[in-house]
């Protein structure tokens, strides 16, 4: 495999394994917040879509968007398919994108930071992406395990 492939390979797995466990969301639950200032369930689902959108945005500007508009703006929440389906046209962009590049694009395309953050070649930049899908996971996981909800099985 090269690099592109291994890279498409983790974001498929990791968006696998995230469907798992928004779908042992119960829809009653999509509301509930561990606190006032937290994201709710389904606030947590369409950032994290929403994230691999404005990240795919970063990728081709190589850096900060500032007249970035998210398709997702004014938008109603309704539930996990729609959210999935709305979002769809948007990965399979995103995912078409990363299969373009090169071994040598992830090395030597960079990415430049915004505020704390530092400039990252590509294929970090990437990976990070499917890192922070990943950690919502782990939030939405552990969010379950505080509600007493039964969490979906993840490590096939």
């Amino acid at each position: 495999m090269i690099s592109t492939e291994l890279l498409l390979l983790n974001f498929q797995e990791v968006r696998r394994r995230s469907i798992a466990i928004w779908q042992g969301v119960p829809e009653p639950w999509y509301p509930w917040k561990p606190d006032p200032e937290a994201e709710s369930f389904i606030e947590v689902i369409r950032h994290v879509l929403e994230c691999e959108r404005l990240f795919h945005y970063r990728i081709l500007n190589r850096g900060p968007v500032a007249d970035y508009v998210s398709p997702w703006a004014g938008r109603p929440y309704k539930n996990l398919a729609d959210e999935l389906a709305f979002a769809s046209p948007y990965r399979t962009e995103f995912l078409d994108m990363v299969q373009g590049f090169s071994n040598a694009d992830l090395e030597i395309i960079e990415i430049a930071g915004r505020g704390k953050t530092k400039n990252r070649k590509l294929g970090d930049y990437l990976l990070r992406a499917a890192y922070h899908e990943s950690v919502h996971g782990g939030q939405i996981l552990a969010n379950l395990r505080a509600c007493r909800i039964e969490r979906p099985y993840i490590w096939d």
